[in-house]
């Protein structure tokens, strides 16, 4: 069990537990349909030690709630289910898979005196479904994202093979959900841009393009700096869960200290080979040695068209990181490995150490960050870019929130209400003491701005808004 913060309540402890994960599963009615074949159903239960009547009426259960809900909305089934103790998310992921997650609510422990067992209250509306139900939809699309379908695995190889891709993924995959860690920006999915002057970019543009026409086997090439995305090939979906992948899991996983920027022994060229930081982060660790794999990690992009497996090349130099993404037909060998190496890493080296350079030209030039006196998070659904003054730090375990949970929920809930209206909103919420809480819609775009004024009221809060519209947003949210 996860606790957080134990309170003092009337000099004696309360304990203060955070949701998590109750069970997950996997079913397709269709293959059971008899009595007595129930277990046919189930491709992939957790935690596997439930017994498995359990498991069946457990599935059942959620079968009868789908299958009662669509007799009021044929096209659109039940989402989840509210207990008192815990919350069930349903998602059809592909027509007659489906995957439902349960979470236990969150709650909180009172001691009793007289040596009575603790009374437990739970926190049913702190749950939000938007926010639970994307990341359902998350695991359907990393598993998509190394597997490719479901339908596909099952034509290929049976039940069997599905049930194994299912339990080899998710026995590893489900320990990385930290559920007390999850907040809007789930819901939005959304990648972090690095801001560029047209220089620069014109440069990763034309690195981009030398490279692929040097090693014609790439098909697709992606660029980050910073954990931030620069240029992609790749389509909006595809590239939105591999961000998810690369930001959460691999880059955390090879975080060094990194040399950038004018203090870079790297600059001064060597006659006829340039000296450079780049490495693979998949594929082999060392070129250098003889028994050095060749394997790289498969991806499966475009799947509703043309269903590409492609190998997932990540080559890295300082904080610069280049994806390439290659047909998964053609095998991968030593030269091709070197011959990329070569010519990708002392170029990548130079571009990292331009753009960091660039960078701090630009920092200098906009004068010393005062601590604002807002915090914003920003999502654009037509581009899928996202801006958060307010987390500090996002990996899959963690999520550093420089606010109180508190305003994080009602940042949800205002985000659900502009989900129910395709109209432009605005919704103002005067929180806990000193905060109010703006959130603002306005063709495909989001804002959220959370400000510290105690003795603010509406109007200089607005005020204060357009300010920062004015000054961060280019007045986009002002149109009228």
């Amino acid at each position: 069990m996860l606790m957080i913060s134990p309170r003092m309540a009337s000099g004696m402890q309360e304990k203060q537990y955070t949701p998590s994960l109750l069970s997950f599963f996997i079913y397709n009615p269709k293959f059971g349909p008899r009595e007595g074949e129930e277990e046919k159903k189930i491709l992939f239960y957790h935690p596997i030690e439930i017994e498995k009547n359990e498991k069946i009426r457990n599935v059942g259960l959620c079968e009868a709630i789908v299958q009662f809900t669509r007799t009021f909305s044929p096209t659109n089934p039940a989402k989840s289910l509210h207990t008192q103790k815990n919350r069930q998310f349903f998602h059809e992921a592909e027509e007659n898979y489906w995957m439902v997650m349960v979470v236990r609510n969150p709650m909180v422990e009172k001691p009793n005196k007289d040596g009575k067992p603790p009374t437990v209250e739970y926190q049913e509306e702190e749950i939000i479904d938007s926010v639970y139900g994307s990341v359902l939809q998350q695991c359907y699309c990393m598993y998509k994202l190394f597997n490719g379908t479901f339908s596909r695995a099952f034509e290929a190889g049976g039940v069997e093979l599905l049930t194994q891709k299912l339990e080899k993924f998710f026995y590893r995959y489900l320990q990385t959900l930290h559920l007390q860690s999850c907040d809007l920006l789930d819901v939005f999915g959304g990648i972090s841009f690095f801001p560029l002057d047209k220089m620069t970019y014109l440069k990763i543009q034309s690195f981009v393009n030398r490279v692929e026409e040097s090693l014609s086997l790439v098909k697709y090439t992606a660029f980050l700096y910073n954990d931030q995305l620069i240029w992609s090939g790749l389509e909006q979906d595809d590239m939105r869960i591999l961000y998810k992948y690369l930001t959460t899991s691999l880059f955390p996983r090879h975080s060094e200290p990194e040399l950038a920027g004018r203090d870079s022994p790297l600059r001064p060229e060597v006659a006829g080979n340039l000296l450079h930081y780049g490495r693979f982060l998949t594929g082999p660790a060392n070129l250098k040695d003889p028994d050095a794999k060749f394997r790289f990690p498969r991806i499966f992009v475009n799947t509703e068209d043309n269903y590409e497996e492609l190998h997932l090349i990540v080559y890295k130099a300082m904080t610069a990181a280049v994806c390439f993404m290659v047909n998964a037909a053609v095998d991968l060998n030593r030269e091709f490995c070197e011959q990329l190496d070569s010519l990708v890493g002392p170029q990548l080296t130079l571009l990292a150490s331009d753009i960091c350079e660039q960078f701090n030209i630009n920092r200098r030039i906009s004068g010393p960050e005062k601590e604002p006196q807002f915090k914003f998070i920003y999502f654009n659904h037509m581009n899928l870019a996202e801006k958060s003054t307010i987390h500090m730090r996002k990996t899959a375990s963690v999520s550093l929130t420089s606010v109180h949970p508190d305003l994080m929920k009602i940042l949800g809930d205002i985000n659900c209400d502009f989900a129910r209206v395709n109209e432009d909103e605005e919704i103002i919420v005067k929180a806990m003491t000193d905060y109010w809480v703006v959130g603002k819609k306005s063709d495909q775009r989001e804002l959220y701005v959370i400000l510290n004024q105690k003795n603010a009221n509406l109007i200089e809060v607005n005020e204060e808004v357009k300010r920062l519209c004015a000054t961060q947003f280019n007045n986009i949210f002002f149109l009228d």
